[in-house]
């Protein structure tokens, strides 16, 4: 009994944290694109880092927030998580980014219908991707001047992934002294969130996170988008926003014991 309630525990802190993490991050993208706001990478990064931040510090003490199928998989990897948990807490992750993907569909349609409507294109056209990334994410980013190939945007998911697990694990690892107190923890994994994304997301807009691009691309699939949510013939989504980051993440759970190696001796 005790550990069906842990389990439900779980799951609903992982569905709650993806889905407020998601509906800030989505929505800074849909406000930007829709209303011109957020005209700077900067102002979208710092609004993606908030949205994480106020995940994690609402939802920590139900499953220690990992809110990525990348971090609970490096979790299991470097033996911080039992393997038997992956499937509630890769399902609950799922099931918040496709939540949070329909609550910014029903905040914004009008909006969306309207900017369609102005610049003339149809819903599921190949013009559709500009508001298709409000959801799921594209490289290289749509409206960018940036190239981008497909090993390229594999890489820069792949290592932006790597730093923020490898940051995560810095930041919760008691050997090290000199990370900051458990109060303060989510603020600098925002930060980083915030930092990646400023780095990266010309290329791909930064993922990170197979959940958060999955559910809202699902989503948008469903609500009309069709073939522009998925646009890449060779299958680039899976490999870029799916596979990459996973890769990345248990890159970083490998160089997770050497790294608590070196704090300990130090």
């Amino acid at each position: 009994m005790l550990q069906i309630k842990n389990n439900i525990r779980e799951f609903i802190g992982e569905t709650m944290g993806t889905f407020i993490l998601t509906l800030f991050g989505c929505g800074s993208v849909a406000v930007a694109v829709l209303f011109g706001e957020y005209n700077s990478i900067f102002q979208i990064g710092f609004v993606w880092g908030v949205g994480v931040t106020l995940a994690i510090y609402l939802t920590r003490h139900l499953s220690n927030a990992h809110l990525n199928p990348a971090v609970t998989l490096a979790m299991v990897f470097s033996k911080r998580m039992k393997a038997g948990k992956i499937p509630i807490y890769l399902t609950a992750q799922f099931l918040g980014a496709f939540l949070a993907g329909a609550a910014v569909y029903l905040l914004f349609e009008p909006s969306i219908t309207a900017y369609e409507q102005t610049h003339q294109f149809v819903r599921g056209s190949e013009a559709s991707v500009m508001t298709a990334k409000m959801f799921g994410e594209f490289y290289p980013n749509p409206g960018g001047s940036a190239v981008v190939s497909l090993p390229l945007a594999m890489a820069a998911e792949c290592f932006g992934t790597f730093l923020l697990v490898l940051a995560i694990f810095g930041l919760t690892e008691d050997a090290n002294t000199g990370r900051p107190g458990n109060s303060i923890t989510p603020l600098f994994i925002g930060l980083t969130v915030s930092s990646i994304i400023w780095l990266i997301a010309p290329l791909t807009q930064a993922g990170l996170n197979p959940a958060r691009d999955f559910g809202p691309r699902l989503f948008s699939w469903i609500a009309g988008w069709g073939n522009a949510a998925f646009p890449d013939d060779c299958g680039g989504f899976f490999w870029v926003y799916i596979l990459s980051p996973i890769v990345g993440g248990a890159v970083a759970a490998l160089f997770e014991p050497v790294m608590k190696l070196m704090l300990i001796k130090k």
